[in-house]
């Protein structure tokens, strides 16, 4: 039996999770994320929660073959409804939409506790994600970017403080994120092309009231050194 083996953008994932701590991973899939974390030492224990029976089978497999039955439960659930609360200290959900896992987090108003710690990997989005933990009272203290061939990904960590941060304009798109690696740099583009495109075609319609996306690309442009 080998050990599980993840690719760029789980690792990245993976490297959030506090060592020592119970983690619950939300929308498993094939569960390599808990039995990677498991496996290694990284987590004692551990929830593989998936909305449908077919990903939570496979990571059932998953659990089976690498001999981790005692150690990571499964559990049938819709985001975080069925997870008792008391379960986990670090909640992963990586691979889902900014808008969802948002909503995964705003039916749990128990993940606002400053014991419980939380690593979400969006998909898209993401700036509706960094806006949600800045309405309910999180600090986003450490993010990371990772690529999955032509596509670049954030990997969000944050704590629960109650305190309402009060942040620059771009810091919804551009997070904790600064320019330190080449995928740290083709991420902040990413996004600034993208902004750019979306200013280019609200001028282009006459459209009004485009300052502060003005001002948000700028900073997006100050950050880059451009």
């Amino acid at each position: 039996m080998s050990k599980i083996k993840l690719d760029d953008r789980l690792s990245a994932v993976a490297s959030l999770v506090r060592n020592g701590k119970r983690v619950a991973d939300i929308g498993t899939d094939h569960g390599y994320l808990v039995a990677y974390l498991v496996e290694n030492g990284i987590c004692p224990c551990g929830i593989a929660a998936d909305l449908r029976k077919g990903p939570l089978e496979n990571a059932r497999q998953t659990v089976i073959q690498q001999g981790l039955s005692g150690k990571i439960e499964l559990i049938l659930s819709d985001g975080l409804e069925k997870i008792p609360e008391t379960a986990c200290d670090d909640i992963v959900i990586a691979g889902m939409g900014g808008n969802l896992i948002a909503e995964i987090l705003e039916k749990a108003p128990w993940v606002k506790d400053e014991n419980i710690h939380i690593i979400a990997q969006p998909m898209t989005h993401a700036e509706v994600l960094r806006q949600w933990f800045i309405d309910n009272g999180f600090e986003i203290n450490q993010e990371k970017t990772a690529t999955d061939g032509k596509r670049y990904y954030c990997i969000i960590s944050a704590g629960y403080t109650g305190v309402k941060e009060k942040h620059c304009a771009s810091y919804t798109y551009t997070g904790e994120i600064r320019p330190e690696s080449e995928t740290d740099i083709k991420y902040l583009n990413k996004i600034l092309t993208a902004l750019t495109k979306k200013f280019d075609a609200l001028m282009s319609a006459n459209k009004e009231d485009n300052d502060n996306l003005k001002v948000i690309i700028d900073e997006i442009k100050t950050l880059l050194g451009e």
